[in-house]
């Protein structure tokens, strides 16, 4: 709409003559989204969801908008369950020493919420990491088919046998 409403007119007036003239046009017809409920419609009003957009839309958690000491908190309670993507016990000490690293800089000059924190445990975690690791370097080869399987015992004679057989 490029006139400009004219000066004896009242803006309502103005905007009612001009929708008018478009629907008598057709300019109406045919819409996308015509005869589709409206989206979002009925749904409880959220005050943050234009936030809430933006991060679906970058692809980024809402963790990176909490303090950094929440934040420290979190990766060091989910520190033990992302150990399975490691390769080697060096990249595992090596994200441990920056962890800490990270914590320690908080602890320096501690902002936002005090959450009582410590430092992560390397060993314990390269412990995990091994326990991890260790049931697919644990499997057990095949037998090569020439070794017979060991016989079945025939007959257990229980723990009065042991008595029995001492005593003749």
């Amino acid at each position: 709409m490029t006139e400009r409403k004219p000066a004896g007119s009242t803006f309502e007036s103005w905007i009612d003559k001009q929708v008018r003239e478009a629907a008598e046009r057709g300019e109406f017809e045919n819409l996308a989204g015509a005869g589709k409920p409206i989206p979002g419609a009925g749904s409880p009003i959220d005050e943050n969801w234009w936030l809430r957009g933006y991060l679906r839309r970058e692809g980024v958690s809402g963790d990176v908008m909490l303090p950094t000491s929440l934040r420290l908190r979190r990766e060091v309670e989910r520190f033990p369950d992302g150990l399975g993507e490691f390769d080697s016990a060096d990249e595992v000490r090596a994200a441990c020493a920056d962890l800490n690293a990270r914590i320690v800089d908080w602890m320096r000059v501690p902002q936002g919420p005090m959450v009582p924190m410590g430092l992560v445990d390397v060993e314990d975690m390269l412990t995990r990491w091994s326990a991890l690791r260790a049931p697919a370097a644990r499997t057990v080869p095949e037998p090569p088919p020439h070794i017979a399987e060991p016989r079945e015992r025939t007959a257990r004679r229980g723990w009065r046998g042991w008595f029995r057989r001492g005593s003749g």
